[in-house]
């Protein structure tokens, strides 16, 4: 089986569109889907949140990527704790059905039939948000509440369901709930009582339900995560991950693996630089060679086999400092992993 090729998510804003300016628009268009009205009528939003997130999109799309992220502009926790937010007015933390849901996947939705025929293919979609153990870990600490986790699993769960499009235009392939403090920062409950948690936050069906970490240490944890179908984990900037888990593991457990093969981490990539002398570096000189992305892949693909059925980046480019940048990163590793 081919390994596809996807993206995390994060992208970073054009240079001309101010922050707090599209942060208000993404919550007026949030607002505006909740109460049933056309928010693609809005001039305000229209250019600050709906044009934004369809250009970056087709940046995207134009790498190469098999399966591509929607955009990320907006802060990732804020996606679904906006909505957990409006919730708790009410004395819960499940988000109502009507309100789970992320803008970015109704605007790329909209616009499938235009994007598909200017692409002519099918558009193959992921979308990921962060997961119940993270936004537990943000709004309540790490003293275990069964009760609340278990809102919070369902919460996401609905997320997740309401990111599923499948149409003519557009198929979401993938859905990544991502738990990047897990085997860092953990809430102190026991593995069981976790994995319950994941089961039911992945209690979905119609794509591939991956979740992406940023350390392997627990993921053997996961292997007992009936939902989960893909485990994801970060081995350009962290190699020893990849020592983690074994490719029997995943066939004891029937699960597959994606494996980021270049490096996002642009704090340390540009100290590096700095290190050097380089104190302007350009676009090409922050992203590694096709020669190192594709030796990584190949061992990482020598150690998995078919058993690594998606690969890309280690994680988002949000704070990379050009979209122009990203957008090289995304293609040198496509590029890197079609080479084989």
């Amino acid at each position: 089986m081919e390994t596809l090729v996807d993206d995390i998510g994060s992208f970073p804003l054009p240079h001309r569109v101010n922050r707090e300016t599209f942060n208000k628009a993404y919550q007026l268009a949030r607002e505006a889907i909740v109460d049933g009205r056309d928010f693609r009528k809005d001039e305000f939003i229209r250019t600050n949140f709906y044009n934004v997130t369809i250009n970056s999109f087709k940046r995207k799309i134009r790498t190469g990527l098999d399966v591509v992220n929607s955009p990320w502009h907006y802060d990732g926790i804020r996606q679904v704790s906006d909505a957990i937010h409006k919730a708790m007015e009410k004395g819960t933390f499940v988000v109502d059905e009507k309100d789970a849901f992320l803008p970015e996947v109704r605007v790329i939705e909209a616009e499938a039939k235009s994007l598909s025929e200017e692409f002519g293919k099918k558009i193959l979609l992921r979308a990921c948000m962060f997961g119940p153990m993270e936004q537990y870990l943000k709004e309540i600490g790490t003293v275990p509440y069964g009760d609340v986790l278990d809102n919070f699993a369902e919460t996401i769960r609905r997320f997740a369901k309401n990111s599923i499009v499948d149409t003519k235009y557009i198929k979401t392939a993938v859905v990544s709930v991502d738990e990047p403090s897990f085997g860092f920062l953990n809430i102190n409950a026991e593995s069981e009582v976790l994995c319950e948690v994941l089961e039911k936050a992945f209690d979905f069906q119609g794509a591939v339900r991956q979740i992406h970490l940023h350390s392997s240490s627990r993921l053997p944890d996961l292997l007992e995560v009936g939902n989960i179908d893909v485990l994801s984990f970060e081995y350009a900037a962290s190699p020893k991950n990849i020592e983690g888990v074994s490719r029997k593991m995943l066939e004891d457990a029937d699960k597959q693996i994606r494996v980021g093969v270049s490096r996002t981490d642009i704090d340390s990539i540009m100290a590096e630089l700095r290190d050097k002398g380089v104190t302007k570096p350009t676009a090409e000189q922050l992203v590694e060679s096709g020669e190192v992305i594709k030796k990584r892949y190949v061992s990482a693909n020598e150690k998995y086999g078919d058993r690594m059925t998606f690969t890309g980046p280690d994680c988002g480019l949000g704070g990379w400092p050009s979209q122009e940048a990203a957008q090289l990163l995304l293609k040198r590793t496509v590029d890197a992993v079609k080479k084989m």
